[in-house]
């Protein structure tokens, strides 16, 4: 068997963060095929004796991960296997190992899907070293997954909750009620210690035998309402939760409203005193509104293209940071907070905004007060081929205007294809239309000056579309 040829032929493909696809698509050989090619790829820039390998909660994840070892054993690598634990946790202790690692994770997707993501020993990879994955010609030998054997380690859970009690004392969140949604995440055994050690009175809620796909972009009515009923039923003054693999935040103040990714990321950013951010076109202009930062480069959706815009950054400053829609935060540099150095971590975790944020105030609600008064809601539209949703919008690239004409917002004052097709209207509302990275599914951002009018906008663009 060849690497390439399996994979090209697996339907298996990179998105916006990770290799994602069908269970069924992901055969031993499938598996073996990419920890392979990720393992060769990295041979011209590191010495890879030894590969770190975590999953989610999924119940397709522990048998890719037997695959995957599987594959490494035909090169001879050892491998170090975490068990359930977050993405950042995996990734932030093969960081202080100097390893590469894999994560088996389909995050927030559909149950019948699922992923792998890939991180060199110096953090999550690049679009280029996706294109050096893919590209890997590599001929090996029929696995054997029986001969496998998975016995978890706790060092990377262990490793990860230190990163955040020697960052805060064990006061530091005394006096607070803290929810934790629980449901199937990858990281649920690891914060209710975590909250606990740092002094707050933690409360878990909604966990979940079944595995529960939560997209922090696109959270559903159902834990809306569950969350402003949680905070009033139990009087929490934060409720924290996560997607599947525990990159993305929920995080919900004393009113019981879950806050926006970007938001969340804004206000971490502040408290930071970040100087210059990397983050997606999609995320809410009240960034660049609150005049904050020295410098804010706009990039596609996807943390392999915020980690790109590190690199530039890191030439002129020495706070950097990047955080997404979904609320992953991405520190690009270490950094010192409390009097301490927070190391850099460049993916996605969820952990950390959430923090900073507990520790800012006691009124959530309160903090968002003090922004730009600019709203966002997203929304997606499932089972959207990709090809249709790139159809779409091709004709409206085509007469942007006619979008907005339909929609009684004028005419476009600002155009960008950055990632998809993004339209500014004359009274300052955003749409926004991209075809998901991940799944079958066409993606809308909207931005306006209230939340009422964002949510009505969101209604209207999906109800023109269906139309289509």
């Amino acid at each position: 068997m060849n690497t390439k040829s399996v994979i090209n032929s697996s339907g298996i493909a990179f998105g916006t963060s990770g290799a994602r696809g069908l269970v069924t698509d992901f055969s031993p050989e499938v598996c073996a095929a990419f920890s392979i090619a990720f393992a060769q790829s990295l041979k011209n820039e590191f010495e890879v004796n030894t590969i770190a390998i975590a999953i989610d909660n999924r119940p397709s994840s522990t048998e890719i991960a037997r695959a995957c070892v599987a594959g490494l054993k035909l090169l001879n690598i050892n491998v170090v296997y975490y068990g359930v634990v977050p993405t950042p946790a995996l990734a932030y202790t093969a960081m202080q190992k100097n390893m590469a690692c894999i994560m088996v994770t389909g995050s927030h997707i559909p149950f019948d899907r699922n992923g792998l993501k890939f991180y060199r020993p110096d953090g999550e990879i690049t679009k280029s070293d996706e294109q050096a994955i893919l590209s890997t010609d590599f001929d090996f030998s029929d696995i054997n997954v029986n001969d496998v054997e998975l016995v978890a380690s706790d060092e990377a859970k262990n490793i990860y909750v230190s990163r955040y009690t020697e960052l805060f004392n064990q006061n530091t969140l005394s006096g607070k009620r803290i929810g934790i949604y629980e449901h199937s995440s990858a990281g649920r055994d690891i914060y209710k210690v975590l909250f606990e050690l740092l002094g707050g009175e933690v409360i878990c809620l909604g966990r979940s035998d079944e595995f529960i796909p939560i997209d922090t972009e696109a959270v559903s009515e159902d834990d809306r309402e569950r969350a402003r009923n949680w905070v009033r039923e139990h009087d929490l003054d934060l409720l924290f939760s996560t997607d599947g693999d525990g990159d993305r935040p929920l995080v919900a103040g004393e009113d019981g409203e879950w806050l926006r990714g970007d938001i969340l990321g804004l206000l971490c950013s502040q408290a930071l005193d970040i100087e210059a951010l990397a983050t997606p076109v999609s995320c809410n202009t009240a960034i660049e509104l609150s005049d904050s930062f020295k410098s804010v480069v706009r990039t596609k959706i996807g943390s392999p293209y915020v980690i790109e815009a590190f690199e530039n950054l890191n030439k002129t400053y020495s706070r950097i940071a990047g955080f997404e829609a979904n609320g992953g935060y991405l520190l690009a540099s270490d950094c010192e907070f409390n009097g301490k150095v927070l190391k850099a971590l460049p993916t996605r975790d969820a952990v950390l905004p959430a923090l900073i944020v507990a520790t800012m105030s006691d009124s959530i609600s309160g903090l968002i007060k003090t922004l730009p008064k600019r709203f966002t809601a997203s929304d997606r539209l499932k089972d959207f081929a990709t090809e249709k949703s790139k159809a779409l919008i091709a004709e409206l690239s085509e007469n942007p205007n006619k979008l907005l004409e339909e929609l009684h917002r004028g005419v476009a004052v600002l155009v960008s294809q950055i990632d998809g097709l993004r339209l500014t209207a004359e009274n300052g509302d955003v749409v926004h239309l991209r075809p998901s990275g991940n799944a079958p599914e066409l993606r809308c951002y909207v931005e306006s000056n209230s939340e009422h009018a964002a949510v009505e906008l969101m209604k209207n663009v999906f109800g023109v579309i269906k139309l289509k």
